[in-house]
């Protein structure tokens, strides 16, 4: 048996949309600076998403919904300085392409060409499909994301479980089936019943990402703080903690400060010598 070889050369979209009809699924977590980036891509992650979800998790905010354009583009800056084969995601803050087909293009391209990613992903369905489309016919691959939509906590009134039932069921296939069909390359299914996720993956060509839609989608996506073990404000159901780096971060910033205080750092084993 020959050994496999991780993928060197940067992936792009028909690599990733053939692992899809290949079986082979896709692993995504997200990601915000060179660091991390470079962590990941080295471990052999497929791709990284620098979400809006750093609204929370880095600058301490609520809900994503004041995250701008610009520091959308600057964390995808950094993200890619640090990955240079990862596929890059980088996400379309609220209120950054929903106004109009213009605003679209010319949000969407500035995240491209200055945060330098390989795709952008849109929150929202049917109603968001024409701009999805125009976008596409302009040579920016775009991912969907449908079901649970951080950009509408308002109106859903937190982050609650959607398509349960028949009919709000019927709704986001439906919106799934609008954007797939508007070109986009991959769609997110978030915070949706295992079943449902499972009748979307298998009703639409292109790859569903699954976060908390259960097994069956082509692949998964999970927020790194929370893959880590290091965002501990809240942990839904569908999080598991792959380390408790958290912990460990912890107990090193206390061994610092014990070491400081007491005088045994820096010793002469890191300290300078006259020459």
């Amino acid at each position: 048996m020959s050994k496999q070889t991780p993928q060197t050369a940067k992936l792009t979209v028909p690599q990733l949309v053939a692992k899809k009809e290949a079986g082979e699924k896709i692993t995504i977590v997200t990601a915000y600076d060179f660091t991390m980036a470079k962590l990941f891509d080295e471990a052999g992650i497929d791709s990284i998403m620098i979400g809006d979800s750093l609204g929370v998790v880095v600058q301490g905010r609520d809900n994503t919904l004041g995250v701008t354009l610009d520091h959308m583009i600057y964390h995808c800056h950094c993200v890619a300085m640090g990955a240079k084969r990862a596929h890059l995601i980088g996400d379309m803050p609220f209120m950054s392409y929903q106004a109009s087909k213009e605003d679209a293009v010319r949000s969407c391209g500035q995240v491209l060409k200055r945060g330098k990613v390989d795709a952008v992903k849109m929150e929202g369905g049917e109603e968001i499909a024409e701009i999805v489309n125009a976008v596409v016919q302009l040579g920016i691959p775009v991912m969907g994301h449908v079901g649970l939509t951080p950009q509408h906590i308002k109106q859903m009134g937190g982050y609650k479980v959607q398509g349960r039932g028949e009919k709000a069921a019927k709704k986001i296939l439906s919106d799934a089936k609008a954007i797939a069909q508007a070109g986009a390359y991959a769609i997110v299914l978030e915070g949706i019943p295992t079943e449902l996720g499972k009748k979307i993956s298998e009703s639409i060509e292109i790859p569903t990402i699954g976060i908390g839609s259960g097994p069956h989608c082509d692949g998964q996506v999970l927020v790194c703080y929370d893959l880590l073990g290091m965002f501990t404000e809240f942990k839904p159901k569908f999080v598991k903690h792959f380390a408790n780096l958290g912990v460990a971060v912890h107990a090193a910033i206390k061994d610092y400060i014990r070491e400081v205080k007491s005088g045994s750092f820096p010793d002469e084993a890191h300290s300078y010598k006259d020459a």
